[in-house]
């Protein structure tokens, strides 16, 4: 997969909203966003498809998949691919919060555009 590909990716991902917010954080307009998702993407250690990345995701996957399938009584195999799409939510959610305590350890507010209110 290419940096472009990936790029463009991110940025569907994103959505106008979290652009604008992304924009809004940095102090810049949707295209300085745009170009810092880009830049960003761009220098990410390694090659995305050697497993660097996707490593991290490995790392979380098989612990957690045991607990919960012990916790649970769910098939392990379930377990980890149900993982596969909800870690990536919770990392973000991680990182949001972690926001929103620089946020308020700066006295600024993050803002929290899009947010669904759960």
């Amino acid at each position: 997969m290419s940096d472009e590909s990936l790029q463009k990716d991110v940025l569907d991902e994103l959505g106008d909203d979290r652009i604008e917010e992304l924009a809004r954080e940095l102090g810049t307009s949707a295209a300085g966003a745009v170009t810092f998702v880009e830049a960003t993407v761009a220098a990410l250690p390694g090659p995305i498809g050697d497993g660097t990345l996707a490593g991290v995701l490995d790392r979380l996957t098989a612990p957690t998949a045991k607990a919960v399938s012990s916790r649970t009584g769910l098939p392990f195999a379930d377990v980890s691919r149900a993982l596969e799409l909800l870690l990536p939510v919770v990392l973000s959610v991680l990182a949001e919060r972690h926001r929103e305590e620089r946020g308020r350890s700066s006295g600024r507010s993050t803002g929290r555009a899009g947010s669904s209110g759960r």
